[in-house]
């Protein structure tokens, strides 16, 4: 199979102009072509009056090897990738233990896929409750503002992601093609089939409960087990001289115990307790960087005119999205984050009396405000105080988010305008917010530290000579976005597992190894296989 890369056609053109344009690009007749398919779909809109498709094809024709030797000094073209998942190991026929995975988010699903499709039978604990009744809660918060601190936007089977844009791309090196595995399996499991192929797929988060219900099914019918509302409060670690620790189990919230000598720790950003149990045990854990700011809100329309102009609302360009990058005057770096079409901000908080934001979309995308967060990065200097100092300086900022918007997790929200002068916003003005349980116009330089406000200033009018209009007067910012990942990592060995603690495996965003669904389930991947060669490992030396 021959790979075709950065074939452009124009945004309008017709059905048989794809096949004429490979043909003329490998120089061949139509009877030299046996077959193509589409690999990779995406766009160039640089130039708003004539935008462009961008194709990589995959096509299967005559005499393949004569073909290469002849353009081979085009780099546009050669052999298509083998991105095949080939499985690295099969379970023994007698396991000493059933592997643990903590965590039913991205990470964690695709870890126990892998490890059940291997035949080692992983039990997986999940501190929320299952998706769909896990969505209820959820939607039950933002409509009436009852937190459930087990069951949230943080939470839950599908975890962070599932209330979010559904993004399933990264700029991670993938040279095993595992996003490949995990794109492949979302399919299976119900995903539209374009996520195979088009440049920024996403799935939105009607779709991702489907997906993950379907997966969930998928594991346990291959003998994985799953078990909600199972909170791991501490871990079974013993002395051991090669690390210097290792573990033999976990115990569950109402003190009962599940022996492990293989856990996979997938418990995500949020998962605060957990952190200092790990850390109490001597886990070692370090303190790592990550950002602070606001959530942005324009019309979609506003963003679809500003990069596509005359061909706003083409059904094949979609909702337009954007990415910006600001180094402020003080020094800080802002960028957007997480930027949702056509969606909504949404309550994201996982503890009592603090307001979290974040992003989310359906698959649709047909909301009528565009959102993004806007954040500043930030680093341990910024909050001395060891491995979990990182998690105090969220809730700092995230209570003072509560007050500012007068309790009942309604957020504080202001008008750009008055956020560039200085001064607290009493109304709102053409753009409404969409959060819920509910709003209320405040200061946000009291939500934020000094820098972080600072450098966001300077970076919005920066920012609306990119887009026009993205600093006009009635955009609306709501605070705060504290989780746009880990505030720890938890330091590994080249075989992925602690480096102090043997057969403990840190993985996804939580461990500080990820930083979205994409990510998080190719590092769920490539630590299920770690497990996976471990325990056949070992089984092999006790024969």
């Amino acid at each position: 199979m021959i790979r075709v890369t950065d074939l452009k056609l124009p945004l309008n053109h017709g059905e048989d102009d794809l096949r004429t344009a490979l043909l003329e690009r490998l120089r061949i007749d139509e009877a030299a072509l046996l077959s193509f398919a589409v690999a990779r779909r995406g766009y160039d809109a640089r130039r708003k009056s004539a935008i462009q498709l961008i194709y990589t094809l995959d096509a299967a024709v005559r005499e393949e090897a004569a073909l290469l030797r002849r353009l081979a000094g085009d780099r546009r073209i050669g052999l298509a990738p083998d991105t095949r998942y080939r499985p690295v190991a099969r379970a023994p026929a007698r396991l000493a233990s059933r592997p643990v995975v903590i965590g039913a988010g991205p990470c964690g699903l695709l870890a126990a896929l892998i490890l059940a499709q291997g035949g080692f039978r992983p039990i997986i604990l999940e501190r929320g409750r299952a998706v769909r009744e896990r969505t209820r809660d959820t939607w039950g918060f933002w409509r009436r503002g009852v937190l459930m601190p087990e069951s949230n936007v943080q939470f839950g089977e599908g975890g962070a992601g599932t209330f979010s844009d559904g993004k399933l791309w990264s700029g991670i090196k993938d040279r095993a093609h595992h996003g490949r595995k995990v794109l492949e399996e979302f399919v299976r499991a119900g995903a539209p089939s374009e996520i195979l192929y088009v440049s920024k797929p996403h799935i939105g988060t009607f779709r991702l409960v489907t997906v993950v219900e379907s997966l969930r099914a998928t594991i346990e019918a291959l003998g994985g087990e799953y078990r909600f509302g199972c909170r791991v409060t501490d871990f079974h670690l013993v002395p051991d001289g090669v690390s210097g620790q290792r573990i033999r189990g976990v115990f569950l919230e109402g003190g009962e115990r599940i022996a492990a000598d293989h856990v996979v720790l997938a418990v995500g950003h949020s998962a605060r307790d957990t952190f200092a149990a790990l850390h109490e045990r001597g886990v070692l854990m370090e303190a790592k960087p990550f950002s602070i700011g606001v959530r942005i809100e324009h019309p979609q329309s506003l963003i679809d005119r500003a990069r596509f102009g005359e061909h706003a609302g083409n059904k094949l360009l979609g909702a337009a999205d954007y990415k910006l990058v600001h180094h402020g005057a003080n020094g800080r770096s802002v960028y957007s984050f997480c930027m949702c079409p056509g969606g909504t901000v949404v309550a994201a908080a996982s503890e009592p009396g603090r307001v979290v934001t974040n992003g989310m979309s359906q698959y649709s995308r047909a909301e009528r405000n565009a959102n993004a967060g806007i954040v500043v990065g930030i680093t341990p200097a910024d909050y001395p105080g060891g491995p979990l100092a990182g998690i105090a300086f969220q809730r700092h900022w995230e209570e003072r988010a509560f007050a500012a918007g007068g309790g009942r997790y309604a957020a504080p929200v202001q008008r750009v305008a008055d956020f560039l002068a200085g001064r607290p916003s009493t109304a709102l003005g053409s753009v409404q917010p969409s959060y819920r349980p509910g709003v209320h116009p405040a200061d946000l330089a009291t939500c934020l530290p000094a820098f972080a406000a600072a450098a966001i200033r300077d970076a919005l009018p920066a920012f609306d000579r990119q887009i026009a209009g993205f600093a006009s007067a009635d955009a609306v910012l709501t605070a705060v976005e504290t989780r746009t990942s880990s505030p720890v990592r938890i330091p590994r060995s080249e075989d992925y597992a602690s480096r102090n603690t043997r057969g403990l495996y840190p993985a996804g965003e939580g461990a500080g190894y990820a930083g979205g669904i994409l990510s998080a389930g190719v590092d769920g991947i490539r630590v299920a296989e770690a497990v996976a060669l471990q325990i056949a490992a070992n089984s092999a030396a006790a024969a």
